[in-house]
Order: C-alpha cells, then structure tokens, then sequence
C-alpha cells in the first residue's frame, strides 16, 4: 500500500475531467399520446375555479378516485418519443462541460423564472381545460416483470454508512421523526461566501461534506475543512492531482473516500487518468492511504475511474474500465475490475445502507443494463434484475429500499434522465413497481451517465418523493409555485401526500431525516430561500431556516445550478457548493462562488 502523498501546495492548475463515451444509437419510440398542454396550466377560465394545483371548488374535474392536480398522476404508459439520452438535450449541457446557472436572478414578471410568470387568454384556457380532462382519463398501468434472484441475506459491515455526513433514511413507518429541529430563531445569516478559484480550463470540484467540527470542500489538487459559522480553514490536504469523484457518503466516525488524478496537467498531456483511489477522515483532516489498480478494459495499466461510492467499509469505484472495491479501514483490495466474456462489466455502483452496481453488458450498439444486488464483502450477487431494452444507463436512486431510475427509450426528454422509477426487491430482484413519471409534470434529476447522481427527490417511508414542475399560483403577481408529491414503491401508486412551496417559491427534497423529508424552498425576487421539514405521517411543513432577502445575498445564493450544484443542510446550517468550475467569460461577468453558506447559530 503506497503512502499518501505530501506534495507541497502548488498554484492553481488547468481542471480536468472529459465527457464518458456517448450512448450508442437511439431506441425506437413508442406511440406518442394525444397531445397535452405543460403541467400547470389552469383547467377552467379565470373566475370559475382556482389556478391547477390548489383545492377545487365544488365537483372535481377527474374522474372518481382520481387524485387531484398537484399530486401524482398516473401518466400514458407511452410518453412521447424524444432525442436520445446521454446527448445533450436542449438547455442541457453536454456531461463533462460546466452547466448554466440555473434560474437566474430576474425582475418579476419574467415567465418561467421563480416569481415571474405571465397569463394566458380565456380562450386558451378553455382549450386547454378540454385537453387535460381526456388525458386524464386516459390512464397509466403498473408494468410488472421480473429478474433473477437466489434471495440470498447480505447486510453492510456495521458502520453507520450516512448520506453527504448526514443521515441516510429507510424508514417504512410514517410519523417516526427525525434528528432535525426548528431553532429558537429560524432566521438565518451569512456564515461565509467563498469565490471560485482562478482556472483555465475546466475542473471538477465535486465533493461536499457536514461534519460537527467543519464544513469540507473540494478544491483545485486539494480538500479544504472549514470551521461551519465562519468559513476559517481549519486544515487542507493538497493532492498530486484534481479530484475527479467523491462519495456522497460518509460513516458514522466521518470517514468517506474520493477518486483523484495522479499528477496535474501539462502543456503536453492535459488530460491525466483517473487512477488513484484515497480514503479521507473529515474530522482529522487526513489522507488516509491511496491506492490504484490494473485489469479490465485497462489491461496492464491502471484502471480509470469516474465513480466512487462507500457502502459499509466498503469503497467502491466504477467507470469504462471497469469496476474495483477496497476496504476503507485498510486499503486492501477486495476486487479489482473484471471484463467477462460477454463483455460485461461494472459501470459503477449505489451506496449508502447496501451496495447495488450497474453492470453493462452485450454490444455498444445493443447494450443490455444489469442491476446488480452485492456483498459489500466480496461484490458477490445477491440479487439481479434486468432492465427493459432501450435502457442504455440507470441512476440508483436508493439501495435500501432499491429504487433505479431510467430514461427508457430516451422518452424523457427534458434532460432529467429519468422517464421511469423502477422499485426492485433487493433480496429476489423481482421488480415491486414500475413508476412512470411524465416530465411535463414531474421535476426529479438524474441527467448524468454517473450511477449515483440523482438529487431533487428523496427515498423513505417506502414511498418516493419528487418535486412538481413549476406552475402558475394564484397570488395577485402571478409568481410560479409547485408542490412535493409522492408515489407507493409496493404498488407504484400515487399517494395523497402533497406539500406546497407556497406563493412564489418552489421546492424540492434534499433528503430523508428518518420518516421526515427535509427540504429547499428556491426564494422570488424579493426574498431569500427557506428548508423545512416535511412531516412523513402528516405532511406537515415545519420552517427550519429563512435566509436574508438582501439582494447581494439572496443573488449569491441563487447564482447555483439547481440541476449540477450540491446543497447540504444539517444542524441549522446550509451549504451550497459547485461540482464544475471554468474560467470566467468576460470582464463583466457576475460573482461567482466555489460555495456560500448560511447558519441559525
């Protein structure tokens, strides 16, 4: 096992980090359905019932039993067939390149920008009202198949294994409670803004992590904590190279594990491999060992890796190389990267309470997707499920309970990468739920080929839960709005949970805090964001923190990409942070910040 590296701190180097291999062609699409108008759009002219999304005066407008607009639908098991996924999708950047800022600050009035929002004719209404009505009668079908499986027990060695240095949740009884509580003061202030490091090219800086004793950041070759309220540094570990993936999760003693470049750009060679796989303690502010390894697509070479994801003691990487694990205590290697005879071969892999991988295998022309159920020990299957043809990547969402999200056929079409939820017993690896979710209504995020990347939804209570798309309220400026809903993972149906952003704001779940869904509220105009607590039994709101609503402030805390930036909240602190950073464009380019913190402390 090689020593970690202590090179000296060095200036500021070119980042790294080039786009995966494209997707192979596009998958047919089925039979488009009847043409529907955005999720949103009010079902009567103005004066006979509210904007879509709030109670309904008098008989409902859906067939009986049918949930009402802000809650789940189910959508045509068809949607329609859009440009393939992998590709860059319109608005959505190509995977590799730093994505655009998400909702912008505006002036008001702006149509679809939180607060902004503009008004369509009576007429229009009407039409749409009488399209609406036959799509929802028109009803979607829980697809049921299933995998193979020898129902094998395998649980995670006992190591508290928690998600971004907070917790996990697979909670199945609602109304259990979480850890987080409302302050005496719910009203927030700056705890620091930091700038983006100077770069030439464009670098990866995923990695953000909560700890009691620091806040800790990526940066360029290095990992930075900072103290939580002030943003001092309290220590750095330089590396030889850019970090090029870090795990989302951490263990109960605040341990996690990243995936770095060996050594920096240069003139002759700007693209340097992902090789070296370390362990971090987050509290101690210490490299822990760093090891690589050879095989797979590799060869003789060391393996590359795009993909790094903790499951017990268990440090898992994956990418086009193939897949490999070591054990975080020690280093050791537990399996290297393997490429079968078929072709098969690790993508990479889901963390957190198990460990589930997504093997490819077959032709880059006819790929088939494994989903894959491990010991965390050895890697060995427990369980395996196969994707439906025309699934290309997958997204786990959850390993405990299995959840795995796709854009099957490239049917999505909005860039999220997700057209259906698939729920999997992850001890059979019999399919519990097909979950379709219609883009026009639904606003969940897995646009990325990384296995583990989805945000904007969260898993708990045996229930998924996803934001709405913005849409129309009913306050007099007209501000757009949008609700949090949820569908069963036994039997793929909608529930009857529903919590509103309220007027002008829209929100989404960060995270599970056992049966409680903790989430963002993105502010208007005028105001800063909220996160609340969602109460699991009851849907309750419970504000636990109110930013400032100083335009200076409110203006560096929506200078994120919803879609790309990684948001942390725990103990009455929040952190926002970048995962790609680039050169500014222009000499008159707005602020921008490697993360911006809040605190009630």
């Amino acid at each position: 096992m090689t020593q970690p590296p202590q090179p000296p701190n060095e200036p500021p180097q070119g980042g790294f980090g080039a786009p995966q291999e494209p997707p192979a062609g596009g998958f047919g699409a089925p039979t488009p359905p009847p043409e529907q108008p955005g999720y949103g759009y009010p079902q009567q002219p103005p004066g006979q019932q509210p904007q879509y999304g709030y109670p309904q005066q008098g008989p409902p407008q859906q067939p009986p039993g049918q949930p009402g607009y802000g809650h789940p639908q189910q959508p045509p098991t068809q949607p329609m067939g859009q440009p393939q996924y992998g590709y860059p999708q319109q608005g959505q950047p190509q995977y590799g390149y730093p994505q655009q800022p998400g909702q912008p600050y505006t002036q008001p009035g702006g149509p679809g920008t939180p607060g902004g929002g503009k008004k369509i004719s009576t007429q229009t209404q009407i039409i749409i009202a009488a399209v609406v009505a036959v799509v929802l009668i028109v009803g979607g079908g829980v697809y049921l198949v299933s995998g193979d499986g020898d129902g094998k027990k395998d649980e995670a060695k006992k190591s508290g294994t928690k998600d971004g240095g907070k917790d996990g949740g697979d909670e199945k009884s609602l109304g259990g409670g979480g850890k987080e509580k409302a302050p005496a003061n719910t009203k927030s202030k700056v705890a620091f803004q930091l700038p983006q490091p100077k770069v030439a090219d464009i670098t990866d800086v995923s990695g953000s992590w909560i700890t009691e004793k620091a806040y800790v950041k990526t940066g360029v070759n290095q990992i930075v904590g900072y103290e939580p309220d002030s943003g001092k540094q309290l220590w750095t570990i330089p590396l030889p190279g850019q970090v090029c993936a870090a795990s989302r999760h951490a263990t109960d003693d605040n341990k996690t594990a990243v995936v770095f470049a060996a050594s920096k750009p240069t003139p002759k060679n700007k693209y340097v491999q992902c090789t070296e796989v370390g362990a971090i303690d987050l509290d101690a502010g210490k490299l822990l060992w760093t090891e690589s390894v050879s095989g797979g697509n590799a060869g003789d070479d060391k393996a590359a890796f795009r993909e790094v994801t903790l499951s017990g003691t268990t440090v898992a990487v994956g990418g086009t190389d193939g897949g490999a694990a070591f054990d975080l205590d020690s280093g050791d290697n537990l399996w290297k990267p393997e490429v079968k005879a078929d072709g098969c071969y690790d993508m990479g892999y889901g963390g957190g309470p198990g460990l589930v991988a997504a093997r490819k295998c077959g032709s880059y022309d006819d790929p088939t997707v494994l989903v894959q159920n491990l010991k965390p020990s050895d890697g060995a299957p427990i369980s395996e499920f196969k994707m439906p043809a025309g699934v290309e990547y997958i997204s786990i969402v959850s390993t405990k309970p299995l959840v795995v999200a796709a854009d099957v056929g490239d049917t999505a079409g909005d860039g999220s990468g997700v057209s259906d939820f698939f729920s999997i017993d992850e001890k059979t690896g019999k399919l519990r739920a097909k979950i379709p979710v219609d883009s026009d209504r639904y606003a969940p995020n897995c646009g990325s080929t990384e296995v583990e990347q989805c945000n904007k939804l969260a898993v708990g209570n045996d229930r998924i839960y996803v934001p709405t798309e913005e849409h129309e309220g009913t306050g007099d400026d007209y501000g757009q709005t949008n609700e949090i809903v949820s569908f069963d993972l036994a039997t793929g149906k909608a529930t009857t949970d529903r919590a509103d952003a309220g007027e002008r704001y829209t929100m989404f779940p960060l995270r599970m805090d056992g049966s409680n869904i903790i989430a963002y509220k993105w502010p208007p105009y005028d105001k800063g964001g909220q996160v609340v607590s969602i109460d699991g039994g009851t849907f309750k709101e419970t504000v636990l923190m109110e930013n400032p609503g100083e335009e200076s402030v409110r203006e560096a805390e929506i200078s994120f990409s919803m879609d790309g930036a990684e948001m942390r909240y725990a103990n009455g602190r929040m952190y926002t942070s970048e995962t790609l950073i680039s050169e500014p464009i222009g000499s008159g380019a707005r602020k921008e910040y490697l993360a911006v913190g809040f605190t009630t402390n």
